[in-house]
């Protein structure tokens, strides 16, 4: 039998630690992050347990990788629905709907969110990892198609705001509701309130309403 090629390893690798990635999302919605442990994630990965070390430092930066991941291909599939914007009004469609899928992430993951938001505040902080980093490029893209004169700094600036609706949204004993959440960012950046996937016809009562109505 022929040695497999490099490509070939390549994409078996790559299927490895994708299948790794979609394990601990799984497993920690199901459970929560304590009773996950890494024996159980390669157990419904398929893969040998001493695998998840070749890829990730341990168990906190893998499910950071992870739920980076699925926000990203949650943000991916949703700023690409059709239709797809087009005209003067796009970049603002596609702001509502990132603010959307993010917020739509987190009310129906929370179990998941939450363990997320937390390992960030933890001393591992944030982690540069490949998935981190297509997710940031394509919030970055949207402030661009919004019209960002400085989207270095914007950037940082959504990924803040994003960041603190989602912990509102999952504080423990305190949680505020989406509707009211997604209000105060569309306000925020002067978007209507039909734009993206609206929750319902209006705003919340006693909201603030954008400037601009596209």
């Amino acid at each position: 039998m022929s040695p497999r090629s490099a490509s070939v390893n390549e994409e078996m690798r790559r299927r490895s630690r994708e299948r790794l990635l979609q394990a601990a999302v799984e497993l920690v919605a199901e459970r929560g992050y304590e009773a996950t442990t890494l024996g159980d994630i390669a157990d419904r990965a398929g893969a040998a347990r001493g695998l998840i070390s070749y890829y990730f430092p341990g168990k906190r930066q893998l499910l950071q990788s992870a739920v980076h991941r699925l926000m990203h291909r949650r943000l991916s599939s949703t700023l690409d629905r059709d239709p797809r914007p087009e005209g003067e009004d796009a970049g603002r469609e596609l702001m509502a709907r990132a603010i959307d899928a993010i917020l739509g992430l987190a009310e129906e993951q929370p179990v998941l969110m939450r363990a997320h938001m937390a390992g960030l505040l933890q001393c591992e902080g944030f982690i540069q990892c490949a998935e981190q980093q297509r997710l940031a490029l394509l919030l970055r893209n949207t402030v661009v198609e919004f019209g960002s004169a400085d989207p270095d700094g914007d950037y940082p600036m959504l990924r803040a705001l994003l960041m603190g609706a989602v912990v509102a949204q999952l504080l423990p004993g305190a949680p505020m509701s989406s509707a009211r959440l997604r209000a105060e960012l569309f306000a925020r950046f002067d978007l209507s309130w039909r734009l993206g996937i609206p929750p319902s016809e209006s705003p919340p009562g006693g909201m603030p309403r954008p400037r601009v109505s596209p």
